[in-house]
């Protein structure tokens, strides 16, 4: 259950500078669906509106790194921190971006095997090697 209320669409952008956060991210992704934590962001429109601001800015931009490495990315730090909502949203969006059947098996192997080995280096407090260390 959520801790914020979920506002209708109709609601929510009875506000104006919701109904503009929302409008936009319409336009960005090309789709009138407008997923449930931006209704639950609406309560606090600044805070809504910085929030996509981020997401533009990090994940619709065109960088060095493409948009279906960048959800790949986001599924892997999302599951670290235990979100169950991210896991579920940008793996839909990493579907939508190419990602096959073969690569998300893969990703989770990933996944697994990252969380295994920092656990190992962690309960053995392995030191750091100086070779890994930024030179100036």
């Amino acid at each position: 259950m959520a801790t914020v209320k979920l506002p209708s669409i109709a609601e929510a952008e009875k506000n104006p500078a919701v109904k503009e956060v929302f409008d936009d991210i319409r336009t960005t992704r090309k789709s009138d669906f407008i997923n449930n934590i931006w209704r639950g962001l609406a309560g606090s429109p600044d805070l809504l509106k910085r929030t996509w601001a981020q997401i533009k800015a990090v994940m619709v931009t065109p960088g060095e790194i493409d948009p279906l490495t960048k959800e790949l990315i986001y599924i892997a730090v999302s599951t670290a921190n235990s979100c169950s909502y991210c896991v579920h949203s940008h793996t839909a969006a990493a579907r939508a971006k190419g990602m096959t059947d073969s690569q998300h098996a893969e990703l989770m192997a990933i996944i697994g095997l990252a969380a295994q080995t920092n656990h190992l280096v962690t309960a053995m407090q392995i030191p750091l090697d100086p070779e890994f260390e930024v030179k100036s």
